[in-house]
C-alpha cells in the first residue's frame, strides 16, 4: 500500500530565497503527523506544494502513490485541506456550500455525509444561515466540513484552531481523534504545541526550510527535555532538581542520596513538547 503522503527531496525556491531545502518525509496510514516550526520555517510552502498551489523547484510529492504535479486532479480526490486563512462564500448558506463542494468532487446525493458533518461540527442548527452571518468559529468549522465532504483518506490541517476559543479548540481535538479512529490520515501544522503533543503520533520540526528533528512525539520529549523535581522536606526546606526525562526517579534518589523519610511532599513536572521544540530551534 502506498503511503498517504510521501515527500522526497523537496526544494522550493523563490527569487533569492530557498523556502524549502531538500525535505524528505513520509506520513504513515492512520497517523496524525505534526509539521512544526517557527514562522517562515517552510510549513505553509510544503502544504501549498502538496495541494498544487505551488510547483516544486525540485523533488517529488505523492499522495497515495499519485504524483501531485503530474496528476493533480486525481491526487486532489484523495485529500481534503483546511487552509490557514478563512475562505468563505458569503452569498450561500452552509448546506448549499457543502452541496456545491460535493458537486466539485462529482458526488451527487451526498446528504448522508453532509448530515454527518453538520452534526459532528455543531453546524446543524445553523445550516440555513448565510456564511457571511457566521462567527469566526463557525466559519472555521465550515472549512473543516468542506474539506471532508468528499470523504478523503488524507486531511491537511493548516493551523485549524488559530483564533478560536478554548471550548471550540477542545471539541475540534475530539473530532480529530474520531477521524483518526475512522482511519483518516492527518497532517497537522500548528503553533499550539500543546495541541501537537496531544494529537500527534509523530512530529517533524522544521527550521529555515530544513528538518532538524523527526520522530515519535513522546520519544522526542523524553530525549530533549528535563523532568523537574521539587522536594519539600519535613524541616521546611525545599530542594529542586532538573534531571533527564529518561532517568528513573529511584535512580535519582540513589544518586543524590535522598533520605525518603525526611520528605513531606514530592512534586514532579514532566517535560513538554514545547520545551523540546525550543531546545531544538535555539540550538539550531
Amino acid at each position: 500500500m502506498s503511503a498517504p503522503l510521501k515527500i522526497t527531496n523537496l526544494v522550493k525556491d523563490y527569487i533569492g530565497i530557498r523556502a524549502v531545502d531538500d525535505v524528505t518525509f513520509e506520513v504513515k496510514p492512520g497517523e496524525v503527523f505534526g509539521l512544526l516550526g517557527p514562522n517562515g520555517a517552510g510549513k505553509t510552502t510544503i502544504i501549498s506544494t502538496i495541494t498544487t498551489l505551488e510547483k516544486p523547484t525540485q523533488g517529488r510529492v505523492e499522495v497515495f502513490g499519485v504524483d501531485v504535479t503530474r496528476e493533480p486532479k486525481k491526487a486532489k480526490s484523495f485529500f481534503g485541506v483546511v487552509p490557514q486563512e478563512i475562505v468563505h462564500q458569503g452569498f450561500f448558506n452552509i448546506r448549499e456550500i457543502l452541496q456545491i463542494y460535493s458537486g466539485f468532487h462529482g458526488i451527487l446525493n451526498n446528504e448522508e455525509q453532509i448530515e454527518y458533518l453538520l452534526e459532528k461540527l455543531d453546524l446543524k442548527n445553523y445550516s440555513g444561515r448565510m456564511v457571511k452571518q457566521l462567527s469566526g468559529g463557525m466559519k472555521r468549522r465550515l472549512m473543516i466540513a468542506k474539506a471532508l465532504v468528499h470523504k478523503p483518506k488524507l486531511l491537511l490541517l493548516d493551523e485549524p484552531t488559530a483564533g478560536v476559543d478554548i471550548e471550540l479548540r477542545h471539541s475540534l481535538w475530539e473530532f480529530v481523534e474520531e477521524l483518526r479512529r475512522g482511519g483518516i490520515t492527518i497532517l497537522l501544522t500548528t503553533h499550539y504545541l500543546e495541541e501537537a503533543e496531544k494529537l500527534c503520533d509523530r512530529v517533524g520540526i522544521i527550521h529555515k526550510g530544513k528538518f532538524v528533528k523527526i520522530g515519535p512525539t513522546k520519544e522526542l520529549v523524553r530525549e530533549l527535555t528535563d523532568r523537574q523535581i521539587r522536594l519539600e522536606l519535613k524541616d521546611g526546606t525545599v530542594q529542586t532538581y532538573a534531571i533527564p526525562s529518561q532517568q528513573k526517579i529511584g535512580d535519582f534518589f540513589v544518586k543524590h542520596n535522598v533520605a525518603v523519610e525526611k520528605i513531606s511532599d514530592i512534586q514532579i513536572e514532566e517535560g513538554s513538547l514545547e520545551q523540546a521544540f525550543q531546545r531544538l530551534i535555539n540550538h539550531d
